[in-house]
């Protein structure tokens, strides 16, 4: 093979492995990684913990706070962020450094994750692996019952303290609740409500999901089960309570067939 040719072959490749990329949002960085191109990231935002490896690098921060200024200093020359992170006037100002800012989607839908590994691994220049992994993604996705199963589920997230939210229409956990043919408890209203007593009652949850993060800043499972009204609900009556990990669950990225099976599971031991 003539070296012109190999030289063209070899372009790609070399042009991509240059890169200093930095990435926001933990689903954008477990896809890079999961399309091999991990070594081209030199620093992540607080929210990539996946996969383990990924924690070694510098953090700029969580993704909703960034820091133009902190982004600059690794001197990056792509930046690949979620959705989640805009608007973001320090994003603005990295690209009019001359950055290149990439957005990936962050709509909270099953059809999402094959979107984002198309953007990440063209933009990377990772087309091929791509490909592969968006079948297998989907393969797992296909595994998991989602014919509609009338549970109720209650997503809880807890911020700081005590202060418990819960998950309405329009959120990552309804559309994760709906994926897996489940229902939300709290689909009547919108966004994140704090709960009470009343609304606790009203929406009559049958299964409990919470984040192992929410669950430590509530103090332990005990915590859950004393929220004024859940002891009448049939959830409460039964201790239907399904501990998981938030990110795999609200991200919509490839730990989401793992996240789905495991919410399934949960909503076929619920007494009827």
């Amino acid at each position: 093979m003539k070296l012109w040719v190999i030289g063209l072959l070899a372009l790609p490749f070399s042009v991509f492995a240059g890169e200093r990329t930095i990435s926001i949002g933990g689903d954008v960085t477990e896809i890079i990684y999961a399309l091999g191109a991990g070594q081209t990231l030199v620093a992540r935002d607080s929210t990539s913990q996946q996969p383990p490896q990924a924690t070694a690098l510098p953090n700029v921060g969580y993704m909703r706070q960034l820091n133009a200024e902190g982004i600059l200093a690794m001197k990056p020359s792509l930046v690949i962020a979620s959705e989640l992170a805009q608007p973001s006037l320090a994003l603005q100002q990295v690209e009019q450094a001359g950055v290149k800012v990439v957005t990936v989607t962050g709509k909270p839908e099953l059809s999402a994750i094959d979107e984002k590994i198309a953007v990440i691994a063209a933009t990377l220049g990772r087309e091929n692996e791509g490909k592969v992994l968006q079948a297998r993604l989907d393969r797992q996705i296909a595994a998991v019952p989602t014919h509609r199963l009338p549970v109720r589920v209650l997503f809880i997230m807890a911020h700081t303290g005590i202060t418990a939210m819960g998950a309405g229409s329009g959120t990552a956990a309804d559309g994760a609740i709906r994926s897996a043919g489940l229902e939300n408890a709290l689909a009547g209203v919108a966004r994140y409500q704090s709960l009470t007593q009343e609304g606790l009652v009203v929406a009559a949850p049958q299964l409990l999901v919470i984040g192992k993060a929410s669950l430590q800043r509530m103090g332990g499972e005990a915590n859950v089960w004393a929220l004024p009204g859940l002891a009448y609900t049939p959830a409460g009556k039964q201790r239907q309570l399904l501990v998981i990990d938030d990110n795999a669950l609200l991200s919509f990225g490839l730990d989401m067939p793992t996240a789905m099976r495991q919410l399934r599971q949960a909503a076929q031991a619920v007494e009827p």
